[in-house]
Order: C-alpha cells, then structure tokens, then sequence
C-alpha cells in the first residue's frame, strides 16, 4: 500500500505507475480516492467543530442550573444531545469512507523503481546475468521423476491415495539429499550473518492481508475451516508479521533472518499441478530470507540477498541466472524483483528456483511496523528471497549431478548432511 500524500500530490505519477504495469482499469481508483480523502476531511473537520460546540454548551448547562434556569438548560440538553447523534452519524460515515479508500488503496500497486523495464508479463522478463556454465551431457537425462523412481526416491502412488493429487512421498536417499539441501541452505545463511528461525505455520487473516495482495491471497492460500487461520505459502509471510504493529529502533536494523517451513500452496490456474512429477505440487519445504531495514538502504540488501541464492546453487554445481521481472509480471505491492533460475540439461532451458523481492515500505505500511527515529517515527523496508525451495531445487540438483550410468553424483558442500555419501546409486 503506498501512501495516500503521494495520491494527494502527485495523483499523475500514480496514473503512470499503473499504466506502466498495463492495469488501466485501475486507473479511476486514483481519483476515487482523492475524492473519498477529500469527504473524509470534509466530514473529520464538521464533527471536530461540533463536538467544540457541544463541549462548549455543556459547560454552559451548568450555570444556567445554577442560576435557576432550567427550560433554557433543558433546550441546550436537547441541543446537546442532537449534536451526539449527528456527530455519531458522521463517526460512522467517517468509518465508511476510510473503509472504501482502504480498499482501493489495497488495489493500486506500489511505484516501481526506475530500473523495472517495461513489459505487460513474464514472457517479457529479462536475463541479466548468468553463473555456470549450461551444459548438455552426450547421454541422455531421463525426466526426474524417473531419475528418482529408479533410486526408490519417490512415491507419488501412494500420495495420492493418502492426500490426493499435487503431493508425494520422497525416501531414502532422495528423502536425505532434499534435508541436506535445506540444511546447507540453512548453514550458509547463518554464516551470513543471518539469525535462523522456525516461524508458526499457520497466521491471521489481518497478517495475509498485510503481507500479501488480494489476488496472490485467493490463488495461493488454504484457509483453515472455521478458523481465522491460514497456511502458510511462504515463511516471509509469519516471518514479516511477526512485527505486526510493532516500533522498532533505529539502532536494531537492520533485522536480517532466514527461516525454515513448510509451505502450502492450491496451484490452481492455468498453470495445473504436475501430474507426475514435482515442478508444482500443493506443499515443499523452504530455506527463506528476510531483511527489515532503512529505506535508503533496501536496494543494497536486494543486491546481496539474490547473490546469496546464486552462490547456495553454485556450490551444489548448478548453473543458475538471474532474470529480471518486467512491471507487468510484479506482484502489486513490489518495487522490484527478480527471479533465480536453475539450468535444466534435461530440457536445454532455465526453470525457476527462487525469487527475490524488495517491497519498499508496502508490507510496513499494511502491518504497522515502524522505526523510531530522532524526527520520529516512519515505516521501514522489507525484503524477501528464496535460498532454496525443495522440490524445485532438488530437481535442479538431480539432473546437473546425473551420471551416464543412472547415479547421481552428491554435491561436495552437501556430503557432511549424509554421512559422507557420495553418490546415490539406482536400484535393481
């Protein structure tokens, strides 16, 4: 949510804001809300005077009594009281409008950064850079769900007699080397300097609509039945409301954190589920990262945070870019984001393995979370990043560690989380 003084001043560079990520049907809301603000002051302004005019002609009922003269103290109770209900009739109108302007407000996207370039979806992201070198082995690599099927790795059967599908069964070795994954995104996080946390799974609804857009809420997230819970796409979500409201010190940022989860997602649309394999599943497991910081300082942090992505999976031998996201494939509350993407030698293209987002003072002003300064108090930045997310990077580290005769080489850095184990041989 950007704040309503830039709407008030600036309501043209709003406009284009959404124009450039091609929501022009958003357009109207800009003056929507100037309109509503104006009747919202409009009303604040003609209940203050009446309730200076109450307080005044309640203190007058008093020496009238005194004085012995009641019908004129009884007309002024009545005034009185006829000031209360109409002063109570604009509260209410006041809660209205504020209601109306919170909603649309809730709709308009954040302003981009002037580096986003300009494209109505991802088809137009862009590759900025790439580590590693893709590469193309003279055998072939099998779809990975049959990589790990021929290492007694996955049950998707099974699954979907339990659960349904959209979920599955990883065993043995597979079930350790996804662990180890974690475990080592974990690790060199840590050494990052970044303090490890394992968050509730479930939050309010209040801390969803904080950290989240409507759109992304209704196609990503289960809610609990009967309860004002739901599960958790991602662990920025409890990590970031875990400041709910809170006044935090100048002197405490910035807070960096990385966090272990399970995350919950329907994966409806047209995308689907996968079928047989595990590029889109209903749950999978996170390495996540999150910064609070000052808002000069948040696009430092989004420099070194999808660095830190980038070196996690080139320590487990994967080549990965980094590509850009154009302002019509932003979510609305982001100023720039970009996405890390592993390299399939099975599919001779890139596939998403995390993303990285810098959502400016969004979430803050949405959740409350402000610093306090020495010229008081204002809303932070929040950052967030993917270290690693399994299944989708356990994937990536199957098919770039494949060997010709059907083994699967264990990256180096990943050895000490099993035991020394160096390569998961297939099974007769």
């Amino acid at each position: 949510m950007i704040d309503i003084k830039l709407i008030r001043e600036n309501p043209e560079l709003v406009k284009e804001n959404i124009r450039k990520k091609f929501q022009d049907e958003k357009i109207p809301m800009v003056d929507e809300v100037i309109a509503l603000d104006q009747e919202v002051r409009e009303v604040k302004q003609k209940g203050d005077a009446l309730r200076a005019d109450r307080n005044r002609m309640s203190k007058e009922i008093g020496g009238l009594m005194k004085n012995g003269q009641r019908e004129e103290a009884e007309k002024i109770k009545a005034q009185v009281k006829e000031m209360g209900d109409e002063m109570k009739s604009l509260e209410e109108r006041e809660a209205v409008l504020n209601e109306e302007i919170k909603t649309r407000m809730y709709s308009i996207p954040n302003i981009i950064d002037p580096s986003v370039p300009i494209g109505k979806d991802d088809s137009e992201n862009v590759e900025k850079q790439r580590f590693g070198e893709p590469a193309v082995p003279d055998y072939e690599i099998p779809y990975h769900a049959d990589i790990l099927h021929s290492v007694n790795g996955l049950d998707k059967e099974s699954a979907g007699r339990t659960s349904g599908e959209g979920f599955y069964y990883l065993t043995g070795d597979i079930a350790r080397l996804h662990e180890a994954m974690l475990a080592y995104a974990r690790d060199y996080m840590v050494a990052q300097g970044f303090t490890y946390a394992i968050p509730p799974f479930m939050i309010h609804s209040n801390v969803v609509t904080g950290v989240m857009s409507f759109p992304e809420m209704e196609a990503m997230m289960y809610k609990i039945e009967n309860e004002d819970l739901y599960l958790i796409g991602t662990s920025e979500h409890s990590m970031i409301g875990r400041f709910q409201g809170q006044i935090i010190k100048k002197d405490e940022l910035p807070i960096r954190m990385t966090s272990y989860s399970p995350c919950f997602r329907k994966e409806g649309g047209s995308h689907g589920l996968e079928e047989r394999g595990l590029y889109r599943v209903h749950q999978f497991e996170k390495q996540e990262m999150i910064v609070l910081c000052e808002p000069e300082d948040s696009m430092k942090y989004y420099e070194d945070m999808w660095r830190y992505t980038v070196e996690v999976f080139r320590n487990m031998d994967v080549p990965v870019r980094q590509l850009e996201c154009c302002s019509g494939d932003l979510a609305d509350l982001k100023v720039k984001s970009c996405d890390i993407e592993a390299w399939s030698p099975r599919q001779k293209k890139y596939f998403e393995v995390g993303s990285c987002s810098n959502l400016g003072d969004a979430q803050a002003r949405r959740l409350g979370i402000r610093v306090k300064g020495e010229k008081g108090n204002y809303f932070l930045h929040t950052l967030n990043n993917t270290v690693v997310a399994s299944p989708r990077g356990l994937i990536a580290v199957v098919e770039n560690n494949y060997n010709e005769d059907g083994s699967i080489t264990v990256p180096e850095v990943l050895r000490p989380y099993m035991a020394g184990l160096e390569k998961i041989t297939p099974k007769k």
